[in-house]
């Protein structure tokens, strides 16, 4: 039986994963550049796993300046399965309290076109399906692991995904809510988008720190107050990893594996060999 590999990115506050064993430092060179840092691999309770802090040891990176394509196609050549995605976000909605966690099932772009969200280009074309952005099954074990730790969870729900780095006006976090979102974060996307054509099972774990700034009765969103409710969440968010790794031992029952069997539209015959090596991780079985 082939091993289950599991990959965590980490948001703000999350930069290395507790009780791994077997720890080793792992740097992959891409032809998207570097990724954020050095991938960790160890085991947790007999299950591989491979972490990354999604903004670089330190936080160095903005939201637009993370090397997402590097990021996914590093994770795709260390033959990870599915991604746990952890990411701090504001609630857009009275009954998400900060402290709470969201496993949201669906994304909105608003990052305004400044990130790269595709590995095709240079001589291949491919058009994936993202309709249900989100690996179901993975989502599933997230929610059913973070009620077993003792989180308030909420199951499902939109992540709104703008540039940032700066936090929203509150003209534009009213007309946010106005269009139903939940929650409001800075790096889902592209990541989720990569993770599908790199047909691998992508699901957050999205941690509620503040209301933004459309709350009026609570104070307008500060980097203390986000600070101080990401160190409350982060250790819950390290026993929802533990508890579903312990339930993810076997292979993905879902179709994200398949996500790029019908996609390819180039005629193989005329994509660049230097393309075909380069995406060789992500295209390579398609294309022999």
């Amino acid at each position: 039986m082939q091993q289950m590999t599991i990959g965590v990115i980490g948001g703000s506050g999350l930069y290395e994963i507790d009780g791994l064993t077997d720890i080793a430092e792992v740097c992959i060179e891409t032809p998207f550049g570097e990724p954020s840092d050095a991938y960790i691999t160890g085991v947790l309770d007999d299950v591989k796993m491979v972490f990354l802090p999604r903004h670089g040891r330190g936080h160095r990176f903005l939201p637009s300046e993370v090397p997402y394509r590097a990021n996914i196609y590093g994770m795709k050549k260390l033959g990870v399965q599915r991604i746990i995605s952890v990411s701090a976000v504001g609630s857009m909605k009275e009954a998400i309290v900060p402290g709470h966690i969201v496993i949201p099932d669906q994304f909105f772009d608003r990052t305004q076109g400044k990130r790269t969200s595709t590995f095709f280009g240079q001589g291949v074309t491919g058009h994936v399906q993202f309709a249900d952005p989100v690996c179901a099954e993975l989502s599933d074990v997230l929610f059913e692991s973070a009620r077993q730790v003792g989180a308030t969870v909420h199951k499902g729900g939109t992540y709104l995904c703008i540039e940032g780095p700066n936090f929203s006006t509150r003209a534009e976090s009213l007309i946010y809510r106005s269009w139903g979102v939940d929650i409001i974060g800075m790096t889902n996307i592209p990541e989720a988008r990569l993770a599908r054509e790199a047909e691998i099972c992508y699901g957050t774990v999205a941690l509620a720190t503040d209301y933004d700034c459309w709350h009026e009765s609570h104070d307008d969103v500060t980097v203390e107050a986000i600070l101080a409710i990401i160190r409350q969440n982060v250790a819950m968010a390290r026993n929802i990893i533990k508890q579903a790794a312990s339930a993810l031992t076997s292979a993905p029952n879902c179709a994200c594996g398949e996500a790029l069997k019908f996609a390819i539209m180039t005629d193989h015959a005329l994509i660049p060999e230097k393309t075909r090596k380069d995406l060789e991780p992500i295209l390579g079985k398609y294309l022999v």
